[in-house]
C-alpha cells in the first residue's frame, strides 16, 4: 500500500473524482429545482402556498410573482441538470433563494439566540446550503458533463 499517495489523498483529495461530484452535485440540486417549480405550476393548487408566503411576506404583486419564482424554478432548474446556460441558471435560483432565505426561512429561526446559536441555526437552513451550492457551481463551472462543456470546447475548434 502506497501511504503517501493514501495520506495525500486524505488531506488534499482527488482531481480525477472532481468532475463526478460536481455532476453529483449539478444534477441533483438541478433535479430538485426542475421538480419543485414543475410541481407548483402544474399541479393544482401548487402556487398556493408560495402565493401565502409572498402575502406573508408583503412582496408586491404576489400572485405573478408565485407563478415567476415557480418558472424560475423549473426553468432553471432543467438548465442546472444537464449543465446548459449553467452559471446564469445558477445566478438566477442563487438570487430565488437569498429572497427566500430573506423573506421567509429567517424568520423560521427563534429569536433572541446567542450569536453563534443563530449562525448555527441559520447554517442549518436548506435555502442557505443551496445558496453555497449555488456559489460553488459558478465558481467551478458545470463541469465535463455538461452541455456547457461540450459548446465551450466547440467554441475551441
Amino acid at each position: 500500500m502506497d501511504w503517501k499517495r493514501l495520506v495525500q489523498f486524505a488531506l488534499l483529495g482527488s482531481s480525477n473524482l472532481e468532475q463526478y461530484a460536481i455532476l453529483l452535485v449539478r444534477v441533483s440540486l438541478g433535479l430538485f429545482f426542475a421538480i419543485s417549480g414543475a410541481n407548483k405550476l402544474f399541479v393544482a393548487g401548487g402556487t398556493k402556498p408560495v402565493y401565502e408566503t409572498l402575502v406573508q411576506a408583503k412582496v408586491p404583486f404576489p400572485h405573478q410573482t408565485a407563478y415567476f419564482v415557480a418558472g424560475v424554478e423549473f426553468v432553471g432548474g432543467s438548465l442546472v441538470t444537464v449543465g446548459f446556460l449553467s452559471s446564469p441558471a445558477c445566478v438566477a435560483l442563487l438570487i430565488d433563494m437569498t429572497v427566500a432565505t430573506l423573506t421567509s426561512a429567517v424568520s423560521t429561526v427563534p429569536k433572541g439566540l446567542l450569536p453563534l446559536s443563530w449562525l448555527d441555526d441559520f447554517l442549518y437552513l436548506p435555502e442557505v446550503l443551496y445558496v453555497l451550492f449555488f456559489i460553488w457551481l459558478i465558481g467551478s463551472g458545470p463541469g465535463k458533463f455538461s452541455v456547457d462543456y461540450w459548446l465551450a470546447g466547440k467554441l475551441r475548434s
